[in-house]
Protein backbone atom coordinates (compact mmCIF):
# COMPACT_ATOMS: atom_id res chain seq x y z
CA UNK A 1 0.00 0.00 0.00
CA UNK A 2 1.59 3.54 -0.61
CA UNK A 3 1.16 6.42 1.66
CA UNK A 4 1.18 9.81 1.34
CA UNK A 5 3.79 10.49 4.30
CA UNK A 6 5.99 7.78 6.43
CA UNK A 7 7.04 9.60 9.28
CA UNK A 8 9.46 7.04 12.00
CA UNK A 9 9.76 8.35 15.66
CA UNK A 10 11.97 6.60 18.17
CA UNK A 11 11.49 6.51 22.06
CA UNK A 12 14.67 7.83 24.19
CA UNK A 13 14.48 7.63 27.70
CA UNK A 14 15.95 11.17 29.20
CA UNK A 15 17.48 9.46 32.08
CA UNK A 16 18.66 6.47 33.47
CA UNK A 17 16.63 3.84 34.89
CA UNK A 18 15.83 3.56 38.52
CA UNK A 19 16.09 0.23 39.94
CA UNK A 20 13.51 -1.39 42.70
CA UNK A 21 15.24 -3.28 45.46
CA UNK A 22 15.13 -3.68 49.28
CA UNK A 23 16.89 -1.69 51.18
CA UNK A 24 18.68 -3.05 54.09
CA UNK A 25 19.20 1.06 55.61
CA UNK A 26 15.15 1.27 54.65
CA UNK A 27 13.80 -1.88 55.73
CA UNK A 28 11.75 -1.74 52.29
CA UNK A 29 11.88 -2.06 48.94
CA UNK A 30 13.29 1.59 47.38
CA UNK A 31 14.12 3.18 44.08
CA UNK A 32 17.86 3.06 43.91
CA UNK A 33 19.60 5.64 41.51
CA UNK A 34 22.33 5.52 39.04
CA UNK A 35 25.17 7.55 40.57
CA UNK A 36 27.01 7.84 37.09
CA UNK A 37 30.48 6.18 38.93
CA UNK A 38 31.67 3.24 38.31
CA UNK A 39 33.40 0.75 40.91
CA UNK A 40 36.82 -0.96 39.72
CA UNK A 41 38.67 -3.87 41.70
CA UNK A 42 41.76 -5.44 40.90
CA UNK A 43 42.36 -8.99 42.39
CA UNK A 44 45.59 -10.14 41.26
CA UNK A 45 45.15 -9.89 37.27
CA UNK A 46 41.68 -10.00 37.45
CA UNK A 47 39.20 -7.26 37.23
CA UNK A 48 35.82 -6.28 38.76
CA UNK A 49 34.09 -3.37 37.27
CA UNK A 50 30.36 -2.19 38.54
CA UNK A 51 27.83 0.78 37.88
CA UNK A 52 26.83 2.39 41.32
CA UNK A 53 23.25 2.83 42.49
CA UNK A 54 22.20 4.53 45.30
CA UNK A 55 19.02 4.22 47.55
CA UNK A 56 17.47 7.57 47.02
CA UNK A 57 16.57 8.06 50.90
CA UNK A 58 19.36 6.92 52.93
CA UNK A 59 21.88 6.19 50.17
CA UNK A 60 22.74 2.63 50.46
CA UNK A 61 24.67 1.42 47.35
CA UNK A 62 24.20 -1.23 45.21
CA UNK A 63 26.52 -2.39 43.01
CA UNK A 64 25.71 -3.84 39.72
CA UNK A 65 28.05 -5.64 37.64
CA UNK A 66 29.48 -4.75 34.36
CA UNK A 67 32.78 -7.49 34.47
CA UNK A 68 33.63 -9.81 36.74
CA UNK A 69 36.52 -11.86 37.63
CA UNK A 70 37.86 -10.48 34.11
CA UNK A 71 41.37 -10.51 32.93
CA UNK A 72 42.41 -6.51 32.45
CA UNK A 73 43.59 -7.61 28.52
CA UNK A 74 40.06 -8.78 27.53
CA UNK A 75 38.61 -5.50 28.54
CA UNK A 76 39.08 -2.41 25.72
CA UNK A 77 41.71 -0.05 27.09
CA UNK A 78 39.54 3.10 26.38
CA UNK A 79 36.50 1.51 27.88
CA UNK A 80 38.77 0.75 31.06
CA UNK A 81 39.89 4.01 31.05
CA UNK A 82 36.56 5.48 31.18
CA UNK A 83 35.71 3.23 33.56
CA UNK A 84 38.15 4.75 35.94
CA UNK A 85 37.76 8.29 34.41
CA UNK A 86 33.84 7.95 35.83
CA UNK A 87 32.44 8.73 32.27
CA UNK A 88 28.87 9.96 32.71
CA UNK A 89 27.98 9.46 29.00
CA UNK A 90 28.86 5.71 29.98
CA UNK A 91 27.45 5.14 32.72
CA UNK A 92 24.21 6.53 31.19
CA UNK A 93 24.35 4.06 28.47
CA UNK A 94 24.95 1.32 30.88
CA UNK A 95 21.83 2.95 33.04
CA UNK A 96 19.83 2.60 29.79
CA UNK A 97 21.13 -0.93 28.83
CA UNK A 98 18.03 -3.41 29.55
CA UNK A 99 20.79 -6.66 28.99
CA UNK A 100 22.82 -4.85 31.64
CA UNK A 101 20.20 -5.01 33.86
CA UNK A 102 18.49 -8.25 33.35
CA UNK A 103 22.03 -9.59 33.63
CA UNK A 104 21.78 -8.29 37.07
CA UNK A 105 18.69 -9.77 37.98
CA UNK A 106 17.79 -6.22 38.64
CA UNK A 107 14.01 -4.90 38.54
CA UNK A 108 13.71 -1.70 36.93
CA UNK A 109 11.60 1.26 36.80
CA UNK A 110 11.62 3.91 33.73
CA UNK A 111 10.95 7.86 34.16
CA UNK A 112 10.78 10.08 32.18
CA UNK A 113 11.11 9.77 27.84
CA UNK A 114 10.53 11.64 24.61
CA UNK A 115 9.74 10.96 21.49
CA UNK A 116 11.95 11.79 18.67
CA UNK A 117 11.50 12.06 15.19
CA UNK A 118 13.94 10.37 13.13
CA UNK A 119 12.68 10.49 9.77
CA UNK A 120 9.67 11.69 7.27
CA UNK A 121 8.87 10.92 3.99
CA UNK A 122 6.84 12.08 1.34
CA UNK A 123 4.95 9.88 -0.65
CA UNK A 124 2.28 9.84 -3.83
CA UNK A 125 0.23 13.12 -2.80
CA UNK A 126 -3.06 11.40 -3.89
CA UNK A 127 -3.35 9.00 -0.89
CA UNK A 128 -4.75 10.14 2.56
CA UNK A 129 -2.87 7.65 4.63
CA UNK A 130 0.15 8.44 6.92
CA UNK A 131 2.40 5.50 8.01
CA UNK A 132 4.08 6.68 10.99
CA UNK A 133 6.45 3.74 12.93
CA UNK A 134 7.69 4.19 16.76
CA UNK A 135 10.40 2.46 17.45
CA UNK A 136 11.06 1.47 21.04
CA UNK A 137 15.11 0.24 21.26
CA UNK A 138 15.11 0.36 24.82
CA UNK A 139 11.84 -1.81 25.08
CA UNK A 140 9.79 0.98 27.60
CA UNK A 141 6.51 -0.66 28.81
CA UNK A 142 3.67 1.43 27.19
CA UNK A 143 0.73 0.62 25.75
CA UNK A 144 -0.10 1.13 22.20
CA UNK A 145 -2.29 3.90 22.25
CA UNK A 146 -0.46 5.61 24.52
CA UNK A 147 2.78 5.72 21.99
CA UNK A 148 0.27 6.61 19.25
CA UNK A 149 -1.48 9.55 21.48
CA UNK A 150 1.86 11.19 22.23
CA UNK A 151 3.13 10.65 18.92
CA UNK A 152 0.01 12.69 17.44
CA UNK A 153 -0.40 14.88 20.08
CA UNK A 154 -3.62 13.23 21.20
CA UNK A 155 -5.91 12.36 24.02
CA UNK A 156 -5.94 8.18 24.96
CA UNK A 157 -9.48 8.20 24.83
CA UNK A 158 -9.25 9.92 20.95
CA UNK A 159 -7.13 7.26 19.81
CA UNK A 160 -8.97 4.26 21.14
CA UNK A 161 -12.57 5.86 19.27
CA UNK A 162 -10.00 6.31 16.31
CA UNK A 163 -8.93 2.87 16.46
CA UNK A 164 -12.47 1.79 16.68
CA UNK A 165 -13.73 3.46 14.11
CA UNK A 166 -10.59 2.32 12.21
CA UNK A 167 -9.48 5.84 11.38
CA UNK A 168 -6.34 4.60 12.97
CA UNK A 169 -4.99 1.10 11.59
CA UNK A 170 -2.07 -0.74 13.90
CA UNK A 171 -0.28 -2.56 11.47
CA UNK A 172 2.75 -3.85 13.60
CA UNK A 173 2.50 -4.32 17.41
CA UNK A 174 5.64 -5.49 19.49
CA UNK A 175 7.36 -4.12 22.16
CA UNK A 176 10.27 -2.55 19.95
CA UNK A 177 8.69 -1.49 16.80
CA UNK A 178 5.02 -0.04 16.61
CA UNK A 179 3.23 0.73 13.03
CA UNK A 180 0.12 2.33 12.44
CA UNK A 181 -1.48 3.93 9.69
CA UNK A 182 -3.87 7.30 9.82
CA UNK A 183 -5.73 9.03 7.52
CA UNK A 184 -4.24 12.53 6.64
CA UNK A 185 -7.13 14.00 7.79
CA UNK A 186 -7.05 12.83 11.55
CA UNK A 187 -3.53 14.38 11.84
CA UNK A 188 -2.80 17.34 9.65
Amino acid sequence: MSYSKKIEYEIIPKESFSVIRSCSGCGKKVHYQNTNKFRVNANGNKLDVWLIYQCEKCKHTLNLTIYERQKAVSIPKEEYMQFLNNDEQLAEEYGRNLQFFERNKAEIEFGAYCFVKRHETEGSSENQQVRIAIRNPYGLKLRPEKQIAEALGLSRSSVKRQIEQENIVIETASPQLLSFAVEKSQIF
